[in-house]
């Protein structure tokens, strides 16, 4: 078989199992007040979430044209094509300064009025910190970064970098939003470095919360 039709068929195969899981789950939200006034008014903004909570966080705004960003390794293809079947843009990099390319593409995306998804710590961390990524759209966008996290009472978490979360069938899910945070455009590289801080507090806090309502079984 190609890469190409394992590529395909994997990814198709993925999306179907994850469908099938992900409409048992119950999600509770947290904090989405200020988020939801944003979208009914057409404001679109940045989400930040750590990568090991991307699965159950993507589902749930799937078909709502947000732009993401993904590795450009061969686990981010499988990935890539899950989330286009699930309505994503998708360009291809990381959150780091290296990852030019893709950020520059979101860029345009953003310009367009596409929300944007950033895991900041991804693609090979370190877990739950902050790389520039997120912060260098932000203010090269005007966009608010709004953090966003998931936990569950039942799930597996994948023995990665990361702690992958994958829900158990019929889990519940809760999502906490934080307040957005706007970045200056003029804002100095000390300034930048305080933003950052700042966002990966929040990101951390918030996932602390959720996870109060879960038992993990790394699998």
């Amino acid at each position: 078989m190609s890469s190409e039709a394992k590529f395909a068929v994997v990814s198709w195969g993925g999306r179907q199992l994850l469908d099938a899981l992900l409409a048992t789950v119950r999600f509770e939200i947290v904090g989405e007040l200020d988020f939801r006034r944003r979208a009914l008014v057409g404001e679109p903004c940045i989400f930040v979430l750590w990568h090991g909570r991307l699965l159950p966080l993507t589902y749930l705004h799937r078909r709502q044209g947000i732009a993401t960003l993904i590795s450009p390794s061969a686990d981010g293809e499988y990935i890539a094509r899950v989330v286009r079947g699930w309505g994503y843009e998708t360009a291809r990099g990381s959150s780091s300064r290296e990852g030019a390319a893709g950020l520059r593409q979101l860029l345009r995306w953003a310009r367009d009025g596409r929300p944007l998804a950033i895991t900041p710590d991804g693609p090979r961390g370190p877990a739950r910190k902050m790389k520039p990524g997120a912060i260098i759209a932000a203010q090269r966008t005007g966009l608010p970064l709004v953090p966003v996290t998931a936990g569950t009472d039942r799930g597996w978490w994948v023995a990665s970098w990361d702690r992958f979360l994958v829900p158990r069938p019929f889990a519940r899910v809760r999502v906490a939003y934080g307040s957005p945070v706007c970045v200056d455009r003029r804002a100095t590289e000390s300034e930048l470095e305080e933003c950052a801080l700042e966002v990966e507090a929040t990101l951390n806090r918030l996932t602390d919360m959720v996870d109060r309502v879960s038992l993990p079984v790394p699998v």
